[in-house]
């Protein structure tokens, strides 16, 4: 006989499940869970509806009872939603933010550097002595230096004032001939109208003896004759009188002659006053002497001789990319500081270039655009930043423009 294991409790299944006829249906408690969490959307979407119609519907009754109650949508929360938009009014007069355009350049005289170069025709003169140093104030027309050719230029100077006053003696002499030639043709025509008169009262004498028939036709003949040579006489001297009595020298042959002699000498006189500028080099404009690329004994090369510069105004010539260059005006103030410079200096820009060309002012980082395309900005310094860059012609200078407008 089987024994019967006893029955452990712990060991039954927790749901019982009655199997008679017309007993309840009992469902697992997994399934009444999931039957409940369906009924939760519903819920969300009927706490959704009344959100939205109580925050944008908003009907009358709940209007009346939120302000009885002093409440407005979205109460005690930070940012209130469902409100109007409070947007703040547009701000009257309000000072443009300041920019900056900043560009490299470099200090120069106000009317720049100036390369004084030999004079035309100089061909391959060297510099024979130098008049100035470097540092000295000159004034336009100074003598800067001279050239080994200004010897030989200056003797044809010499002779060329020889020859003119050697032409000037000239027309002295021939006026002198003529106004003796003058006096000469006068006595004569005097000479000539006395014989005349002579030989017409012979004439007449003979005729009225011819009529009494004292005189001889021989006699007769010879007396007329000697009265019509002297009135040929006559006429020749007022026509030698006649060439050398007219008012102005130059009806004179001889004087026009001896003037256009002259003439030709000054001409020549002042070709060689000219052609000794050629071997004088001199200042061509007021300024100061920076540099003297040349000494005694050299030919002045590609660089010329000397340069000169009127530190007096200085300005700051800055190199602005042109995708830049449409922000500057005239008159927009400019600062330019460099390493060198004891101080920060001050000006406006005075001129803006109208040609875009290759920046020529570089930086010196490895990696700074060296091909830039830049338009030139002239920048007029103040008197006292002026006073402080005249040590510094060609300094390169960092220049910071300042410009107005909007972000």
């Amino acid at each position: 006989m089987t024994a019967h294991r006893p029955i452990d409790d712990e060991a039954l299944p927790i749901l019982v499940v009655d199997r008679r006829p017309g007993a309840p249906l009992v469902r697992p408690r997994w399934r009444r869970a999931l039957g409940a969490l369906r009924i939760v959307p519903l819920i969300w979407l009927i706490f959704a509806a009344g959100a939205f119609v109580g925050l944008y519907v908003q009907p009358p009754g709940l209007r009346l009872a939120m302000k009885a109650l002093g409440l407005q949508p979205g109460g005690g929360t930070r940012d209130p939603i469902a409100v109007p938009v409070q947007r703040a009014p547009p701000r009257q007069n309000a000072a443009p933010i300041t920019r900056q355009v900043v560009a490299l350049g470099r200090l120069l005289p106000e009317n720049d550097v100036v390369v004084v170069a030999p004079p035309y025709g100089a061909g391959d003169a060297r510099i024979a002595a130098l008049r100035v140093a470097e540092g000295d104030t000159v004034r336009r027309g100074d003598e800067l230096a001279v050239l080994d050719n200004e010897a030989p230029l200056r003797a044809a100077l010499e002779a060329a004032r020889a020859t003119v006053g050697v032409r000037e003696a000239a027309l002295a002499q021939t006026r002198a001939t003529v106004t003796a030639s003058r006096d000469e043709a006068r006595a004569a025509l005097a000479r000539a109208q006395s014989a005349a008169q002579n030989a017409e009262r012979e004439f007449d004498r003979a005729e009225e003896l011819r009529r009494r028939g004292i005189v001889a036709d021989a006699a007769y003949d010879q007396r007329r004759a000697a009265r019509d040579q002297a009135l040929r006489e006559v006429e020749a001297a007022r026509a030698t009188l006649s060439r050398f009595e007219r008012v102005d020298d130059a009806a004179q042959p001889d004087i026009l002659v001896a003037m256009r002699n002259l003439d030709a000498a000054r001409a020549e006189l002042a070709r060689a006053e000219r052609d000794l500028d050629r071997g004088v080099i001199r200042a061509p404009a007021d300024g100061t002497v920076l540099t003297i690329h040349v000494r005694p004994g050299e030919k002045p090369g590609a660089k010329g001789v000397m340069n000169l510069g009127d530190l007096s105004r200085m300005t700051a010539e800055l190199e602005v990319y042109q995708t830049r260059i449409g922000q500057v005006d005239v008159g927009g103030p400019v600062t330019v500081t460099a390493d060198a410079l004891p101080e920060a200096l001050g000006g406006r820009v005075s001129r803006i270039g109208l040609e875009v060309g290759r920046q020529t002012a570089t930086d010196t980082s490895p990696a700074a655009n060296t091909d830039a395309r830049v338009v030139k900005v002239h920048v007029r310094l103040d008197p006292a930043s002026s006073e402080v860059a005249r040590r510094y012609t060609n300094l390169q200078v960092t220049g910071r423009i300042q410009v107005g407008g909007a972000p």
